[in-house]
């Protein structure tokens, strides 16, 4: 048993940089070049119907996904059938109506503030637990403008959920939610995180910044 364990673990070592490498998407007539964030990794390669569901419980049903990422260390536990922790993911879609469209910077504004309708304005307060246990259990709350920019978009969002029991503390998750207008095409990128101290909230600050960064640069080519 052993032996074949390790075996296990030497193939999954090998799907997983070939999950990490970049990859091209197509979209109506453009190709998109992506790539998740490093210590990520895109589940499609893995076929789980398992993995794809929960990836279309998170985007609409008018959007097709185009990768959906767990963590380096998640994909490894689904990998040997141990329970994943789903602490941390992220998706990128398209809208399935504009796929054939050349997007140009009006429609690309058009869209970004037809989608940001209902959000409201950032909180005055800086405390991210206190604003969200202000507000109702599960409402998605607009938290920070991360970007706005001609062709970027991005947002934090913000959510509590109530504890399971007597005993059980509300749970925080934060999603960044990024438009991107990318060789023509609108792209829509979320990271989320479970929210457990500051380090969570500048963790993705900074890997949504990098994520855009790298997306602009891969599609630059």
């Amino acid at each position: 048993m052993a032996a074949v364990r390790l075996c296990v673990v030497l193939l999954m070592g090998i799907s997983l940089q070939c999950a990490a490498a970049p990859f091209a998407v197509q979209v109506g007539e453009a190709r998109i070049g992506l790539d998740a964030p490093s210590g990520f990794a895109d589940t499609q390669f893995t076929g789980s119907p398992r993995l794809q569901e929960f990836g279309e419980s998170l985007t609409s049903a008018s959007n097709r996904i185009l990768l959906f990422a767990l963590s380096d260390a998640d994909l490894r536990r689904f990998m040997v059938g141990d329970q994943v922790e789903l602490r941390r993911y992220m998706i990128a879609v398209t809208p399935r109506s504009m796929e054939r469209d050349r997007v140009g910077e009006p429609a690309f504004k058009q869209f970004t503030g037809e989608s940001m309708l209902g959000l409201g304005t950032p909180p005055a307060e800086k405390d991210l637990v206190k604003y969200l246990d202000s507000r109702q259990t599960g409402a998605v709350s607009l938290l920070q403008e991360l970007r706005k920019d001609a062709d970027v978009i991005s947002v934090l969002l913000g959510v509590r959920s109530k504890g399971g029991g007597f005993f059980e503390r509300s749970k925080y998750m934060l999603s960044s939610t990024t438009w991107m207008l990318l060789r023509g095409k609108a792209i829509s990128l979320s990271v989320s995180t479970q929210y457990d101290d500051p380090a969570d909230l500048e963790w993705i600050r900074l890997t949504t910044a990098r994520w855009i960064d790298e997306l602009k640069k891969l599609n630059s080519r």
